[in-house]
Order: C-alpha cells, then sequence, then structure tokens
C-alpha cells in the first residue's frame, strides 16, 4: 500500500511543538476501555486468554443492551476528577466497533444497543470542554483477513485447522483496517487524539501500510496528537526518540502499567513527550472479580510523578456491561477530584524544575513541579519542624503560598536554622503532620 512518488519525509520540528501544546500542558487523561468484553467480564483480552472461536464470543454482541450507558456521565466524571482529554476504544483486538462502520456488521449499531457509541461519546466529551480522541486496535481478531495460527496474540494461534492461515490476504486487511481509520477521521469531527495499539514482531511500521496510513491521517486531521505504537508496543520508545524519525513515528511515548524511573530524553538529550498509561485495578475492559484497586492517594501520587519528570498520566476506566464506571472507579475518581481543584495548578501547565531560575531540588518527602518562576513542592510526609525548601536561596523568595487554601507559610526564622544559612525554611506551624495528608503542595515563587 505504498504511496508512489510520494515526497521525502521531512519532520517539521515547529509544527510538531504546536500540535502537542495543549497535551503537553493538559498532563492528565482518561482512558474508557469498554465493549462487549464486558459481558464475559473477564477483561479486554478474554477472547485472547481463553482462546475463543469466533462464534463463541460474537454471541454476546446479541447480549449488548448496556441500558445505563450515559456518555455524558462519564464525560462529567472525567471532568470532575480534574482530568482535561479522554480517549474512548473505537475497537479493541476482538475487532468489535464501537462506532457506525460501513466495512463491517461487528459493530455495536448492530446490537440490541443501537447507538453509535464513539459519536455519543465524542459529543458528550466536547459538551465537558474535553478535548477527545479514539483508541483504535491494528490487530483484528474477527477479520477473515487477519492471520491466527501461529500468531502469538491471536485466539487460534494453536489450532491449525480453525486458524489456519491459507486464503487469507493481508493486502485485503490492510485496505479494511485503513479503511476504518478513514470513517474515524472523516466521519466524527476534529479529533484531538488518535491512540493506536499495537506492533510486535514482525507486524510493525511498513507492515501496517504506516506511511500511507499516517499520510491520511494528516491529511484528514492535521492536528491530531498521535502515540508511538505503529511502531512499538508498551515496551520502545520510537523513530522519534531515535532522532531518526519516519513518516509514521510517533508524538509521544507510551509507557504502559509504569512511571519511567527517570524523565525520558531522546538520543540527542531532548525531552521526549510520554504518557504513562495506568489501570485503576488490575484490567483495562471490565472484570468483575478484580478488586485490586489502587487507593486514590497513590495516583495522586503518581500523577505528580509523571508530571515532575515530564510525563503525563493517563488513568483508565473499564465500564460494565450496563454501561456503568464501577462504583470504586467513582470513588477514586472524586477523590482524585478533591485533590485537583485544590492543588490542580501545580500539575496543569508544569513539568520538571531543571532549567528554572534556581536549582531547586526535589524533597526528600515529595516531589518537584515547577511552571516558570514557581516551584511546587509536594509534600508527602511529615517533617521534623519547618521544611527545607532544598535549592532555593532564601534572599531569591518572593512568596511562599499554601496551593489548597492560598494562605501564606512563613519562612522559619528559628535559631535551630542558622547553622545552614543558604536553605529557606517554610513554617507549616507547630501541629505534628501535614495538613493534607496525600500531598501538601507549597507554592514557591522566586525571582
Amino acid at each position: 500500500m505504498a504511496r508512489t512518488n510520494a515526497p521525502a519525509y521531512r519532520f517539521d520540528r515547529a509544527r510538531y511543538d504546536e500540535r502537542m501544546r495543549w497535551w503537553l500542558h493538559d498532563r492528565f487523561g482518561m482512558f474508557v476501555h469498554w465493549g462487549i468484553y464486558a459481558i464475559p467480564a473477564r477483561g479486554e483480552w478474554v477472547r485472547s486468554v481463553e482462546r475463543m472461536p469466533d462464534a463463541a464470543y460474537t454471541r454476546y454482541a446479541t447480549e449488548f443492551t448496556a441500558p445505563d450507558f450515559d456518555p455524558h456521565a462519564w464525560a462529567r466524571a472525567a471532568r470532575e476528577a480534574g482530568m482535561r482529554y479522554v480517549v474512548l476504544t473505537a475497537k479493541h483486538h476482538d475487532g468489535f466497533c464501537l462506532f457506525d462502520s460501513a466495512l463491517t456488521d461487528f459493530k455495536v449499531t448492530n446490537t440490541p444497543l443501537g447507538r453509535d457509541v464513539v459519536r455519543e461519546f465524542l459529543d458528550a466529551a466536547r459538551a465537558e470542554g474535553l478535548r477527545a480522541g479514539l483508541y483504535f486496535s491494528l490487530i483484528d481478531w474477527h477479520h477473515p483477513d487477519f492471520p491466527q495460527y501461529a500468531d502469538r496474540n491471536a485466539p487460534l494461534r494453536n489450532d491449525p485447522v480453525a486458524g489456519c492461515n491459507d486464503g487469507r490476504d493481508w493486502d485485503r486487511y490492510l485496505r479494511f483496517m485503513h479503511g476504518q481509520v478513514r470513517e474515524l477521521c472523516e466521519n466524527y469531527g476534529k479529533l484531538d487524539l488518535l491512540w493506536f495499539d499495537f506492533s510486535y514482531d514482525d507486524l510493525r511500521g511498513e507492515r501496517w501500510g504506516a506511511t500511507e496510513l499516517m499520510r491520511m491521517v494528516r491529511e484528514l486531521q492535521p492536528d491530531v496528537v498521535v502515540n508511538n505504537r505503529l511502531e512499538v508496543s508498551g515496551e520502545g520508545f520510537g523513530s522519534l526518540a531515535a532522532c531518526r524519525p519516519t513518516p509514521y513515528h510517533g508524538d509521544f511515548v507510551t509507557p504502559e502499567q509504569i512511571v519511567p524511573p527517570r524523565g525520558l530524553t531522546d538520543a540527542e538529550g531532548r525531552p521526549l513527550a510520554w504518557e504513562a498509561c495506568v489501570t485503576m485495578n488490575d484490567h483495562w475492559g471490565y472484570c468483575a472479580a478484580d478488586m485490586r484497586w489502587k487507593p486514590a492517594d497513590l495516583l495522586v501520587r503518581k500523577l505528580v510523578e509523571c508530571v515532575s519528570k515530564g510525563g503525563n498520566l493517563i488513568l483508565n476506566v473499564g465500564p460494565d456491561a450496563r454501561g456503568r464506571i464501577p462504583e470504586a472507579s467513582l470513588r477514586t475518581l472524586a477523590e482524585v477530584g478533591r485533590w485537583m481543584r485544590d492543588n490542580g495548578e501545580s500539575v496543569y501547565g508544569c513539568g520538571p524544575a531543571a532549567g528554572g531560575p534556581v536549582d531547586a531540588q526535589k524533597p526528600e518527602v515529595g516531589r518537584l513541579t515547577r511552571r516558570g518562576n514557581t516551584y511546587y513542592f509536594h509534600l508527602m510526609e511529615g517533617s521534623v519542624g519547618p521544611v527545607p525548601l532544598l535549592g532555593v536561596p532564601p534572599e531569591r523568595i518572593v512568596s511562599v503560598r499554601r496551593m489548597a487554601d492560598g494562605s501564606e507559610v512563613p519562612l522559619s526564622r528559628s535559631w535551630t536554622h542558622s547553622d545552614y544559612p543558604d536553605v529557606a525554611f517554610a513554617d507549616l506551624g507547630g501541629e505534628p503532620g501535614l495538613p493534607d495528608p496525600v500531598d501538601t503542595v507549597l507554592a514557591v515563587r522566586v525571582r
């Protein structure tokens, strides 16, 4: 599917920086994994894990009623949690489409629900003032031309008869897959994000017809931000990181279920845009038996850690078969939202402290983010006495304020600090502990 006489690709750094501006500012998003796999309720990979034949799996589409599906409730929960963008699985690896594709019958408009979920979701997100995007699987276990036998992820990988690859036409599959991406780019208004998933083994790059695919995407959605999984998976950084960008390079790196140990840079030392994609329990799609919920305080701290290292966090919810976000997820989102309402200024538009006007250092008991001349000290553990603001000369400080209420935090003048004249100590008062045990944020403005 290569385009003939196509001009050589030239990476445009200025255009890249412009389209990434909002994404690097907003920092916090919601992933939504939903599909007919919510009915067996054993995760989105259930068909692969249990090696289900197509007929055994597609029957779930006849039961997909989702009577409580309310995209406005989903979008409202994201906004109230402090999230600024949302991404929905338009199609996962099972091939089931949450949009009204003209290229397949395996779609939500042919189920009892009968509604174009993608359209309604995007409309609801936009109504809530959120940036909105779509996840699209490059893999399709339902399509008759996608290889099964010996593919390490396909449900029929070990079945030489039912999974036989004889007669499967890869070029026909690519035309189908590209056609569905075109539908999403043409039929649903401006998309802020496209989240492709994923490349593995020999299925990467031009095996997906990636140059032609991205040419089409950029023609139809010139400002869309695209991840790096046309080249890699959750591991690997891609060609932009190597400073040899292909026509299908990703705009950001996608570490999965991990916050990188340090900020990411490209081969020439420039900061890389990245986004940690993280589940709230151990599954992306709804799993009724999975009660390993991450607590809200941990998720707040991981969000802050991402920002302090120059990254974003996209946090997943997996609605159930009725269309509801699990109550445990909603409770956690509400707690995260409470903290974000008080402290979001230390997240939005912020990044690492490096390169600022003073050499502020990460506190031993927390994290450090910065926007311009303001350093945000995130304190996650109490101290003995006033808190040292390491690397911030006292004479450079203009103000210290507690983010949650805007109150002034005075600098300590105690004799106990006289041995450290180059260190400013913020006096939070005489009470032990912190005003907010999750993360008390001090905004330190310097000259």
